[in-house]
């Protein structure tokens, strides 16, 4: 589709491999362009502020999720039927089957026993001192979301790989995204085979589901795909939080002592760490009928681009955005998204971040950098792929 003639374009791939290593210099440019800028390379206008990203969030009936949020059509085809890949009744109905497992009181029951093992892992890593962050911030999510999405321990070992091709393939279809497939395949066999076989752990989410199929709520054949869709997001994002809240109290060793001076910060350091460094790139949604967006017109059948990432650095939204702080009133970031399609498992990452970041505060006195850190590669997930620490005992 080609796009309006007042909209700026930019033509550099921000999926480029530069780009995703370092996409701050991009989201700037994007900003500078415009409230609304053109991606001649996706064919997509993409939003790289606050405001419009935020308005396109809480308008789900005209920027729609129901025919997919990649950007490409093949991954949009084969996830139709999950809660992310839906609109209206269809997602509140798929939503309901499991929110119970989510709420408050609900992750009140887990909080102890969260706490207890994010313990363990910091006393672990304390143990040996020099360690990989990423190690750390992968321990406590993959002991904890998979037993409540109920997962058989068999496979559980391919659940990070799998992961981070489920959001490759949400991306455009490039060469990472081509790559990713064949993996993104293997975790929905391995899913329907847990279903067929109903090997799934009981009293979890998925015994919710496949008894919710049972009494004709669903059709089983949606079971796998709704497991997949609890489990992965709330793995790789709940980590790349971690792994950069480890990154950044490293780096800024004054934020860490204010943290540690006063841990009452931690909810607040938490919304600041998901600002900077956006677990989420971006997904795209489909304009249901001609609109205007910042006096731009989008027509019907357009794709927009909610840059989650580019609309939580943005000046006019922050002040001295680029800048790291714990003590910024930052509970309005976008990275888990906002409205109907605001992420469900977002109260358990703060649960996982928490006592992480509890366990740390209590224990160690110092975070230090022993070497680069390395991000890793992929379409849309920000995440550390490897991050050379020494932590030291307090």
């Amino acid at each position: 589709m080609p796009r309006h003639p007042d909209v700026p374009a930019y033509a550099p791939d921000i999926y480029s491999t530069q780009a995703v290593l370092d996409p701050y210099p991009h989201y700037a440019k994007l900003r500078e362009l415009g409230p609304v800028v053109w991606l001649p390379k996706h064919k997509v206008y993409a939003l790289p502020r606050y405001a419009e990203c935020k308005a396109v969030l809480l308008n789900d009936k005209t920027f729609t999720s129901g025919e997919g949020v990649a950007l490409n059509s093949l991954t949009n085809r084969f996830s139709r039927g999950t809660t992310l890949n839906s609109d209206g009744e269809d997602h509140t109905g798929r939503r309901a089957l499991v929110a119970h497992r989510l709420t408050p009181r609900a992750l009140r029951t887990m909080k102890e026993a969260v706490e207890c093992q994010a313990a363990e892992i910091v006393d672990a890593a304390l143990a040996r001192r020099d360690v990989d962050g990423v190690d750390i911030a992968e321990a406590l999510p993959t002991a904890v979301v998979p037993d409540l999405v109920g997962w058989p321990q068999e496979q559980r070992k391919n659940l990070l790989s799998w992961g981070a091709a489920t959001f490759d393939v949400l991306g455009p279809l490039n060469a990472r995204a081509a790559a990713a497939t064949f993996r993104g395949l293997g975790v929905m066999r391995f899913a329907r085979g847990v279903v067929r076989r109903r090997s799934i752990l009981p009293g979890s989410m998925g015994d919710d589901l496949l008894r919710a199929a049972d009494e004709g709520k669903i059709a089983r054949s949606e079971c796998p795909a709704l497991m997949i869709d609890y489990l992965v997001p709330s793995l790789d994002t709940t980590l790349s939080a971690i792994a950069s809240a480890l990154h950044l109290f490293a780096t800024h060793p004054g934020q860490w002592q204010l943290l540690k001076n006063d841990p009452g910060l931690i909810p607040n350091a938490i919304n600041e760490i998901v600002r900077y460094e956006s677990p989420l790139r971006a997904f795209s949604r489909k304009v249901a009928e001609d609109t205007v967006l910042a006096g731009t017109a989008l027509p019907a059948g357009s794709r927009v681009l909610v840059l989650y990432a580019s609309a939580n650095r943005d000046a006019l939204e922050w002040e001295n955005p680029d800048t790291f702080d714990i003590r910024r009133d930052a509970s309005r970031q976008l990275g888990f998204g906002r409205g109907t399609h605001g992420c469900a498992g977002q109260g358990l990452a703060r649960l996982e971040v928490q006592a992480i970041l509890q366990a740390l505060v209590a224990r160690v006195e110092k975070i230090v950098p022993t070497g680069e850190p390395e991000w890793g590669l992929n379409n849309i997930i920000r995440r550390l792929h490897r991050l050379p620490l020494e932590l030291v005992p307090a």
